[in-house]
């Protein structure tokens, strides 16, 4: 039975960024919130772990924060609230809605058979495709529309970064495999 299409890709990381407060008292936020660690020395922002769901937030003075960590919409409102709940906590008043947006996508695919990288770097737009297998075991190759950068491996393993929706992830895949198909 042939494979559904998508089958196999998979949220690996969601980054979403934004605002999530006017301002907010790093120091004071870090002291009342249980695993929050701030050190201004090595970093500007406080950096607020989350056991479930499990991400890690950068939160700076300015009110802004970039949530990492996240695999699905779901995840993301959960880190969300968890994070608005501790800075009420903390007696920080926080925006009655957050400004925050995803930023990136990264997922893994598995075209399920090997792809002889030479050959495609070959037959490839030279100007979007980097491979130089001394330096890095895979080929990387950026796609103008929709922006998404994919790493491809001669196992068949894929990364593609840059989607800010799993739509346009899955855009990047159609033109690899239409790249794909038109030279193997």
């Amino acid at each position: 039975m042939p494979k559904k299409k998508y089958e196999t890709l998979k949220i690996e990381n969601i980054v979403a960024s934004g605002a999530i407060a006017e301002t907010i008292d790093l120091v004071d936020f870090s002291e009342k919130t249980e695993n929050c660690d701030l050190n201004k020395k090595r970093f500007p922002g406080a950096v607020y772990h989350i056991a479930d769901p499990k991400i890690a937030c950068l939160i700076f003075s300015s009110g802004k924060i970039v949530i990492t960590g996240v695999r699905n919409d779901e995840a993301l409102a959960a880190g969300i609230a968890i994070v608005t709940k501790a800075l009420k906590n903390a007696g920080i008043e926080p925006l009655k809605k957050p400004r925050i947006a995803i930023t990136n996508m990264v997922c893994s695919y598995n075209l399920g058979r090997y792809i002889n990288l030479n050959k495609l770097t070959v037959t490839l737009n030279v100007e979007n495709v980097e491979y130089e297998p001394e330096q890095f075991p895979g080929l990387v190759f950026r796609i103008n529309d929709p922006k998404i950068v994919v790493l491809i491996f001669s196992s068949g393993k894929i990364i593609l970064t840059g989607g800010k929706t799993l739509e346009d992830v899955r855009m990047g895949l159609d033109v690899l495999e239409k790249k794909l198909e038109s030279i193997m």
